[in-house]
């Protein structure tokens, strides 16, 4: 059985109460088209808040403005807010004075009679109580629009301490990256004039170290984090305020007040005496000057606590930004590390071939080799080349076929022709990647 429900929702731009009569499996979009025409807060800048400081789910049926168990099942109060709006203009007028309430205060000392003063000052009691529970309600709003902000500050760490930890990985790896390249463009001067040379690779190299300095300035957040400090620390100050808490003890001394007078007032006889409403007038007069007192200050700590608010949506993205930025920054630099390090391997595979190629070799070829890798030979340690492997095999005997040797050396001799054209071509190939 599906059951009506009610919902009063508290508008805190105005201070005054709509109530809707819940269609059963009606959507929040369909209530939200229901108050704009009520209130004419559009249904794109209302922000509709339990007193958890929870927001409403789009994607949720209407009736979970309604919590059971908690405030029965027929009625719940909801709290509107206008994202347009970050100052409320409060404090706002108090509710209006019935005409017999309103008789005796226009003349507190005029004379009535006792039955019938007690109806009027039923009615005054029921005002002031009632002057207190409107301050009573929009403080409830007050509290749900902190326990709001508070959940989007601890989205605002969360995203921060992402960010921090983010730049902090990112300066490692740019710190570890420099003092890489530093070292491999220190050994790659040194084996230069003997080794294997690539202007090309080398500008690339100088180029990479030119885009790690750039990539430093992802890593720069201290604006932003003094922003975020700035803001946390306004958060905890507006914590801290007086006008955080319940500022209604006035208020509520002056309704126990106006209760114990009407308590006196129902104990006499119901005679022909008569009497005036000095007394009453009083309290009814204090307690407005004290609502509005309390109001004021409500609604300037709200202000306050929405422009925090803002200002934390306003840095949302911001901090997505800069995230985004130290991400792309950290994965270019993984990308040239990786890219460097292919490139010596490739060094090294060159290196190993060269060397290979020369050993077979004979001293008299070696000294007409053109790559300025010629001097990497194995040297003996009295500074004369070491004897070439070819060296050490054994002379032909006599009468041996001359040709056969010949056509020997000739196949070697072929053999090291390729292996010197691979060598350039992969020399080539590593120059142009």
């Amino acid at each position: 059985v599906l059951f009506s429900q009610i919902v009063h929702i508290l508008n805190m731009t105005s201070a005054k109460i709509v109530s809707f009569l819940l269609h059963p499996e009606e959507s929040l979009h369909s209530l939200q088209n229901r108050i704009e025409f009520e209130t004419g807060i559009s249904t794109g800048n209302q922000e509709l808040l339990l007193e958890t400081g929870i927001c409403l789910d789009p994607r949720k049926p209407a009736s979970q403005c309604v919590i059971d168990g908690v405030r029965g099942w027929d009625s719940y109060m909801v709290y509107l807010f206008d994202k347009s709006k970050t100052v409320y203009d409060g404090p706002f007028a108090s509710r209006s004075l019935s005409d017999c309430v309103n008789y005796i205060v226009q003349d507190s000392k005029i004379q009535l009679p006792i039955p019938q003063l007690r109806k009027v000052w039923a009615e005054a009691v029921h005002y002031v109580i009632g002057l207190k529970e409107d301050y009573s309600r929009l403080f409830q709003g007050q509290r749900a629009a902190m326990l709001s902000l508070l959940r989007y500050n601890a989205n605002l760490i969360k995203m921060k301490n992402n960010m921090v930890s983010a730049s902090q990985q990112l300066k490692a790896k740019l710190e570890f990256f420099h003092q890489s390249i530093r070292l491999d463009l220190e050994r790659y001067s040194d084996q230069m004039a003997y080794g294997i040379s690539s202007e090309k690779m080398l500008k690339a190299w100088k180029e990479m170290e030119e885009k790690a300095s750039q990539c430093a300035q992802a890593e720069d957040i201290g604006y932003l984090d003094e922003q975020i400090m700035a803001l946390h620390t306004e958060i905890v100050e507006l914590q801290k305020s007086p006008y955080a808490r319940r500022q209604g003890e006035v208020m509520e001394s002056l309704e126990q007040r106006a209760i114990d007078l009407y308590k006196q007032l129902k104990t006499r006889p119901p005679d022909h005496a008569y009497s005036d409403s000095t007394d009453m007038v009083k309290i009814i007069v204090q307690t407005v000057q004290s609502q509005d007192r309390v109001l004021k200050e409500l609604f300037g700590h709200l202000s306050k606590l929405l422009g925090c608010k803002q200002k934390i949506i306003d840095l949302l993205p911001e901090i997505e930004v800069a995230l985004n930025n130290i991400k792309e920054a950290d994965s270019s630099v993984m990308q040239m590390q990786g890219k460097r390090q292919r490139e010596i391997w490739h060094l090294l595979k060159i290196a190993c071939t060269q060397s290979s190629s020369r050993s077979l070799v004979s001293p008299s070829l070696e000294g007409t080799a053109s790559s300025p890798a010629a001097a990497w030979l194995p040297q003996s340690s009295s500074g004369n080349a070491a004897p070439h492997p070819l060296s050490s095999l054994a002379a032909p005997h006599e009468g041996e076929n001359f040709a056969a040797v010949i056509q020997e050396n000739v196949n070697y001799l072929e053999l090291f022709s390729s292996i010197l054209q691979e060598v350039r071509q992969e020399q080539n190939s590593m120059m142009v990647s």
